[in-house]
């Protein structure tokens, strides 16, 4: 079946972004996103012809579009979102004021839809060339996906990702590496009442344990150290032998980031007999600006006035621009509240929006 290119409708990009919001994906939920990457197939080769390829992982399916012929662009995303099971009930999908809202329709099933409605803009030959690929864990690290996500960045040699644009609608031309730490504790436990000083008091060294890393912090040039989560103890009357810091971490340059996990690996006890154990590491690299320099001239030259920024998320696209592939980030959706109960997609931006990724491929095609 000749699929031929047609007009971008909002109203048919509505319809598709109404079909995914419903469809409920929370990521490690396998059941939920193999429903998810069962919709996100049928989206695809409805609009788009050929057949989408489910690649199973531990973390859920990925799902694989070609359009044939040699690769030239990696158009990247994934269906997982960040909200529970039950989130659609209290907050439906709903289209008012110009406003889309509903469970990930910013972060990033509105980009997905785009993209989709952008390449079936164009004809068969035009889409020769172009993949997408949706992964299952970006929300979690894409510790699952990340092999296959370089892969085909390298194959095709350029990439655009379409995760939800930045304020005001820029595109994202860097970010932060990021990663998360987990430092845990053993001490040993005593009654707190009648021998106290026979433990060693776990709660006591992770306080020291948290001054430490926070000291890590260097804001002034981009790196942030927060810890986030902190546990001990299991009685009031027992001193705890154990406890956990969960810390998230974001550099802006691998110098930063070889710094923070060797002080991490450096980490030591304050109390005698305790012990510490790390675990993590950055594991987004960096997204340099100058990875997406060239597809962002690209991009102004279809949308003079479209600006960029820089943010301290992490996407995909940051192992794509560390392997040193051109990479353009936050062509998805244009809206706000990403990861929050207020997220909302604009829909006013959605065919400009698809219509950028069309001009994208067939810039970088043409190139």
């Amino acid at each position: 079946m000749m699929h031929k290119a047609v007009a971008v409708s909002v109203d048919a990009m509505i319809e598709d972004l109404k079909t995914l919001v419903e469809i409920e994906s929370p990521s490690r939920d396998l059941t939920a996103l193999a429903a998810s990457a069962t919709a996100v197939t049928a989206v695809i080769e409805s609009r788009l012809g050929g057949q989408a390829v489910l690649i199973d992982s531990e973390a859920g399916p990925l799902v694989h579009w070609s359009g044939g012929g040699d690769p030239e662009v990696l158009i990247l995303g994934h269906h997982d979102t960040v909200f529970p099971l039950g989130t659609l009930e209290r907050r439906p999908f709903t289209v008012n004021d110009g406003h889309a809202t509903g469970p990930g329709v910013f972060d990033m099933l509105g980009g997905l839809v785009q993209a989709i409605h952008g390449l079936a803009s164009l004809d068969e030959h035009e889409r020769s060339g172009v993949e997408l690929l949706i992964s299952a864990d970006e929300e979690v690290g894409s510790g699952a996906s990340r092999a296959l996500i370089e892969e085909r960045a390298l194959a095709c040699g350029a990439v655009l990702v379409i995760e939800g644009a930045a304020e005001g609608g820029r595109v994202k031309t860097g970010r932060k590496g990021c990663g998360t730490f987990r430092v845990s504790v053993a001490g040993r436990s005593s009654h707190a009442g009648l021998e106290p000083a026979a433990g060693i008091n776990a709660l006591i060294e992770a306080s020291h344990q948290v001054l430490d890393i926070a000291a890590l912090d260097r804001p002034e040039i981009g790196t942030t150290v927060t810890p986030t989560v902190a546990s001990a103890g299991t009685a009031e009357n027992v001193v705890p032998a154990e406890a956990t810091i969960i810390v998230d971490v974001r550099v802006e340059s691998d110098a930063e980031k070889e710094r923070v996990e060797a002080a991490f690996a450096a980490l030591a006890p304050h109390l005698e007999g305790a012990r510490i154990t790390v675990q993590g590491s950055i594991s987004r690299p960096p997204m340099p600006e100058s990875a997406a320099a060239e597809l962002f001239a690209l991009a102004q030259q279809l949308l003079p006035e479209l600006t960029s920024a820089t943010v301290g998320g992490g996407s995909d696209g940051n192992f794509t621009a560390a392997l040193g592939v051109p990479t353009l980030d936050g062509l998805g959706a244009v809206g706000g509240g990403a990861h929050a109960d207020h997220e909302y997609l604009m829909v006013g931006f959605m065919v400009e929006r698809a219509n950028l990724i069309a001009g994208l491929v067939t810039a970088i095609r043409s190139a």
